[in-house]
């Protein structure tokens, strides 16, 4: 790709890529290089494109959320032939009053090949970008807007995410994606195990459900202590429509939280939705955690299940062995929570829903698999699929678990997938086409080992793992094994 810079900006251009550019000499490994503390790490990308010295704002009052910088593709679908040239066209949209003559778009590509490139460009035109993939994966653009000091160019507090920038991309031959590393030889002997250690436990007549406050009349809570393998109990929130008293059955929802898993106020003080008067709900604890405890216990616990100066489940050394895997424990409740609400006289025996986002979308994934009572799964931005596929040089950022075989392998949804039901059906409500955390091209080669006959999933441009843009402007739909185009 090559951009070339008016003579006007030519000395600020020159001065922003310098300092942009610092730590990149080691091309694209560098780029995937990862944190040691991972209580919050930053992006890669982000993090060599910032210079923080100088990341002092430019910010208008008259901004909003909807001023951005407007990116796509040059088709409907993003997604490309392998080789296929692909041109990206991006531009400011929106903010008012902004001198873009005085801005630059200083981006970043990387891929699923390993090479990146970059530069900077006068923000006041169109930037269009072109390049290739010469292999099935996706290839990501990543663009900051900054002012002539080399400062990134902000909204007012109150636009949601307050940085101006781009983060997306395209696929290539995104159906033809495959799992970097092969399952491990006893992926079902080591289940079988796992299931048959949960089953000595005993639970029944053992459970505790608690009646608590209800912020809705219309259902009553309850929180639930349940006892399990893996050295925690199974705990979480159950909601239960009022109707139930009558006799009417429901339809059962489980719900799983993202990582950190609701430290405090998710912990201590149950929320039920509207929908929760119409369908059995249980909110389930990633931990194991005593419910509605003052918030000093949860900060406690949260730095007990840190591990070797890792956040918990990061730590290469215990994710080497499957059994010492902070996800082994985790897999166990959330068999036991399925078990439990199963058990319940409200459940009407037939509908079953698995939902969460992030590291919940990998424990919905891990209920489907291991559970077939589940009938639907909702895995919003699965964390953790294909963890191996950075060993082929796939994208990925810090807030991914590092590959730890064979230990990761068995928990890994690339895997997992493969056990649930033909009739399940399977739905991803979002894929970021910028979202590094959860990377595009692990969700798809998870996607693509789903044998339900009813699959799809939505990817968006321009979304990261916590931010989708408003009205995005170009989105992939996908169903079952082929590609649509949806205005």
């Amino acid at each position: 790709m090559k951009i070339k810079t008016s003579a006007m900006l030519a000395a600020m251009v020159a001065m922003v890529s310098s300092r942009a550019t610092a730590g990149l000499a080691s091309g694209a490994a560098s780029l995937r290089q990862d944190c040691l503390a991972h209580s919050r790490p930053a992006d890669p990308i982000e993090a060599l494109a910032v210079d923080n010295d100088r990341a002092v704002a430019t910010v208008s009052a008259g901004w909003t959320a909807a001023d951005c910088i407007d990116g796509r593709c040059d088709r409907d679908v993003p997604v490309y032939a392998i080789g296929e040239e692909m041109a990206f066209t991006f531009r400011l949209r929106g903010f008012n009053g902004l001198d873009a003559t005085k801005c630059v778009f200083d981006w970043v590509r990387t891929a699923d090949d390993g090479k990146v490139e970059r530069g900077v460009a006068p923000a006041d035109r169109p930037l269009v970008l072109k390049t290739s993939l010469d292999r099935p994966g996706f290839v990501r653009c990543y663009i900051e807007l900054k002012d002539a000091d080399g400062r990134i160019v902000q909204r007012p507090k109150g636009c949601g995410e307050r940085k101006v920038f781009f983060d997306g991309g395209a696929g290539v031959d995104i159906l033809n994606i495959r799992q970097g590393v092969p399952e491990p030889d006893d992926f079902d002997a080591f289940w079988a195990r796992h299931k048959a250690t949960l089953a000595t436990v005993a639970w029944r007549g053992l459970e505790k459900v608690v009646p608590v406050d209800s912020d809705n009349p219309a259902i009553a809570a309850y929180a639930v202590e349940v006892p399990c393998a893996g050295g925690m109990p199974m705990t979480g929130f159950l909601y239960v429509p009022m109707e139930a008293k009558s006799g009417k059955r429901f339809p059962a929802r489980i719900t799983f939280h993202g990582y950190g898993a609701s430290w405090s106020n998710g912990a201590t003080k149950p929320c039920a939705s509207r929908q929760d008067a119409s369908r059995l709900t249980f909110a389930c604890s990633a931990h194991g955690f005593e419910l509605m405890r003052e918030p000093s216990y949860y900060r406690k616990l949260r730095s007990k299940v840190s591990v070797n100066g890792f956040g918990y489940a990061f730590d290469p050394e215990t994710n080497a062995d499957p059994e010492t895997a902070y996800f082994c424990g985790m897999t166990y409740r959330v068999m036991r929570a399925l078990e439990f609400l199963k058990s319940r006289p409200e459940w009407n025996g037939r509908e079953l829903v698995a939902y969460g986002g992030s590291m919940g979308g990998l424990q919905a994934i891990w209920a489907a698999s291991l559970d077939s009572s589940v009938t639907h799964v909702r895995a919003e931005i699965p964390w953790c699929c294909d963890i191996g596929g950075e060993t082929i040089g796939r994208n990925r950022g810090d807030w991914y678990v590092r590959w730890s075989a064979p230990g990761l392998g068995y928990y890994d949804p690339v895997n997992m997938v493969k056990r649930i039901p033909v009739s399940t059906d399977f739905f991803i409500p979002r894929l970021g086409l910028g979202d590094y955390i959860c990377p595009p091209t692990g969700v798809m080669a998870m996607y693509n080992n789903v044998p339900c006959g009813k699959k799809g999933a939505v990817g968006f441009q321009n979304s990261t793992h916590g931010y989708v843009m408003p009205r995005p402007r170009q989105m992939l739909h996908l169903d079952g094994d082929g590609m649509a185009v949806r205005k």
